[in-house]
This record gives structure tokens, C-alpha cells and sequence, in this order.
């Protein structure tokens, strides 16, 4: 999964349906660069330098795995996007939107088309005042003071008003109120604990991910499956019931929901590849024993990618005793996940094709995911 970057930006418009602008701005960011987690207050202000109409001014708070200077990029294309003109000369003037990269985590950054932080944060209280409220404790690298220092020692003496008007936080479009737990599932590469990882950190979900990589049995598996298969997949019995037992049971106040990358029943699908049929029969009597009384989740989302992009995700990802898995091994388990799915009636399931997608890298896909699990009803 890609770092995670704390990124604060201040939105302005002074011209046309400025409300708006600021909206489309605001929904633009969350598209194409990432999750918001706070929205300020909106102010109206006097034109700053130059003769012209109030500015409407707030500031988000974005969670992006993009570089500052993607994310500069970016903004630029959605303020040109949204009809800002190229500026005429050195001085101020009115424009449709303006969007500025405020702080990036605690980096100082210089170079000729980015500073962070922004060079003029400690002197415009209409940049400090919708910053404060979402941040008002976050500190200057430079400066060594917290925004609220910085507010209170700004010298500017505009007239900074809020405005009984918020603005909408896109992510709320993604409902998850209805699901206390989900599981993500998928064959191996799939991209089933990435998806997990990104939903739990953008929707405050407990994130729950299955131990795989403690199992000392795995490695010799792929080395000399029918040796180790049976071992394996005992193991993994056992450590699957421990850990989904635990984390079911421990209710977090925090956390709105659950959201898990994989589900109990992963152990047979797997264990009905790799096992005889005689010990299979014996595997399943087992886990109905154990699993009879656990929570089964309230949605079922299985992750289909091909043949050809899994192997791709295999080699990316670089796990040694992963390099040799070969097509066939994966097609049978695609043909077990859907001939389970198929034939069982007391899950929620929904399939999503993710063949032509790549939601780890591509914020649009990711977003396409999100619509096609909140789309889904009983």
C-alpha cells in the first residue's frame, strides 16, 4: 500500500457563483486527488491587493498518496478546468477559483513552482481562519508555532467573516451505515488487502487482515504442496478461528464498522484445491465444528481479476515462494471462489469484475469500486 500524505489547501473564489466554484473545487480534489477528512467553515473576505469583489475562502484537510508536486500539478488542471484565466502580469486579480498547497506533512519544500509551507500563511487571516478550524494545533516547520499561534499574532486586519453556509464532503456519497462487517475477498494478488487497507482509512472502519505471512508452513507448501498441504491448511484453520474470534469480539467505540481481507470460508475453497478428498472430508467436519457460532459478515465482496493481471500483481508485489504459483493453481481457485459463491445462500455477495481496473494506482477505479459495493442491496 502507498504512504499516505497529509496535505492542507486553501480554496478561494471572488468571481461568478463563487459558492460553487468552491463546491466543484472541493468534489475535483476528492476525484482526482484524494480522501477528505475536514472541511472548514466558509468566510467572506475583501479582495486582497487588488480592487474587486469579496473572496469566499475555506481550507480542506486531504489524505493523498500523490507527491506535492503531483498534487500541485493537479490543482492547476482543476483550476483551469473551472475557468481560471492564466494570470495577467505580477498583481492580484479576480478568478474563478485559486487553490494553494498550504502544508504537505511536515516538509519544507523550495523550488521554483512550489514552497510549502505556503509563504504567506502567517500573514493572510483568511487563509488562517478557515485553517484554524480544522487545524488549529497543527505546527509551522519552520516557524515552530501552531496555527492558533500564528492566528493570533497575524497581522492583517481584513474582515474576516463565516458564513451560515457549508460546503458537502464528497466522500458521504460511499454509505456504509448499513454493514457492521465486511469481508474482501479475492485470489491471490487480487488486491483484496489493499482494497481493505484504503476503505478502513478513509471510512474509519476497524481493519482486521488475516496473518498469512506468520505461517511458517506456507513456504514449504509452495516448495512441496502435497507434503505440506494438509499441515497448511490446519494451520491456517486454527490461526483464521483465533484471529477472527478475537477481533469480532473486541468492540472498538471508534470505529464505525468492520472491514476485513478475507473471510472464514476461504479455508475450505483453498483446502478443497490443495487436499485429497479424503482428507478434505475430514477438514470440513472440523471447520463446520469450529466456525458453527461465528459471525458471518454482512457483506461479501469478491474481488474477479484474470488469469494474466494476477500473475502481474504477483511478480509486482515480489513475495519469494509466490514467484512460481503457476496459471493453472490460480484458476482453480477462481473456479472454487464462484462455484462456492454460486451454490451457498447465507451470504450477501456482491462480484466485482476488477480485470480492466487499478484501484491501488488509479483514484477514478478505486472510486468506481466504492459506487459498486454501496450500490449493492439485499
Amino acid at each position: 500500500m502507498n504512504s499516505t500524505h497529509h496535505v492542507y489547501i486553501a480554496l478561494g473564489s471572488n468571481k461568478g457563483d463563487r459558492l460553487k466554484y468552491l463546491q466543484d473545487a472541493v468534489d475535483a480534489v476528492f476525484t482526482q486527488i484524494g480522501n477528505i477528512n475536514a472541511i472548514a467553515k466558509v468566510y467572506n473576505t475583501p479582495a486582497f491587493g487588488f480592487d474587486g469583489d469579496d473572496f469566499l475562502n475555506t481550507c480542506i484537510y486531504v489524505e493523498s498518496i500523490f507527491s506535492a508536486e503531483d498534487i500541485l500539478a493537479k490543482l492547476q488542471q482543476i483550476e483551469t478546468r473551472l475557468g481560471r484565466e492564466p494570470k495577467q502580469g505580477d498583481g492580484f486579480e479576480s478568478r474563478t477559483i485559486d487553490l494553494d498547497i498550504l502544508m504537505f506533512d511536515c516538509d519544507i519544500i523550495s523550488s521554483e513552482n512550489l514552497n510549502v509551507p505556503h509563504l504567506q500563511l502567517p500573514k493572510r487571516k483568511f487563509v488562517l481562519k478557515p485553517l484554524h478550524d480544522i487545524a488549529s494545533k497543527l505546527k509551522h516547520p519552520q516557524l515552530e508555532k501552531t496555527v492558533a499561534e500564528l492566528l493570533e499574532t497575524c497581522e492583517d486586519e481584513s474582515h474576516v467573516e463565516a458564513i451560515n453556509i457549508w460546503l458537502k464532503n464528497p466522500s458521504k456519497q460511499f454509505d456504509f451505515s448499513k454493514y457492521n462487517y465486511i469481508a474482501i475477498e479475492g485470489n491471490i494478488g487480487a488486491g483484496k488487502t489493499s482494497l481493505a487497507q484504503q476503505i478502513a482509512a478513509d471510512f474509519n472502519a476497524k481493519l482486521i487482515l488475516e496473518r498469512f505471512a506468520d505461517n511458517a508452513f506456507l513456504p514449504k507448501f509452495y516448495e512441496e504442496p502435497q507434503r505440506y498441504a494438509f499441515t497448511l491448511e490446519m494451520s491456517f484453520l486454527a490461526d483464521r478461528y483465533q484471529q477472527i474470534s478475537d477481533d469480532l469480539s473486541q468492540l472498538d467505540l471508534f470505529k464505525d464498522f468492520m472491514v476485513s481481507d478475507y473471510d472464514i470460508y476461504k479455508s475450505l475453497i483453498f483446502s478443497k484445491i490443495t487436499l485429497p478428498e479424503d482428507e478434505f472430508k475430514l477438514y470440513r467436519k472440523l471447520f463446520y465444528l469450529m466456525y458453527k457460532d461465528i459471525a458471518k459478515p454482512d457483506l461479501y465482496v469478491y474481488l474477479y481479476q484474470n488469469t494474466q493481471r494476477l500473475q502481474e500483481n504477483i511478480k509486482k508485489r515480489g513475495r519469494d515462494y509466490e514467484q512460481n504459483i503457476d496459471d493453472e493453481y490460480l484458476e482453480k481457485i477462481n473456479s472454487g471462489y464462484l462455484d462456492f459463491l454460486k451454490n451457498q445462500s447465507e451470504l450477501n455477495v456482491k462480484i466485482i469484475d476488477i480485470s480492466d481496473k487499478d484501484f491501488v494506482n488509479n483514484r477514478t477505479d478505486y472510486l468506481w469500486v466504492l459506487g459498486e459495493i454501496c450500490s449493492f442491496s439485499d
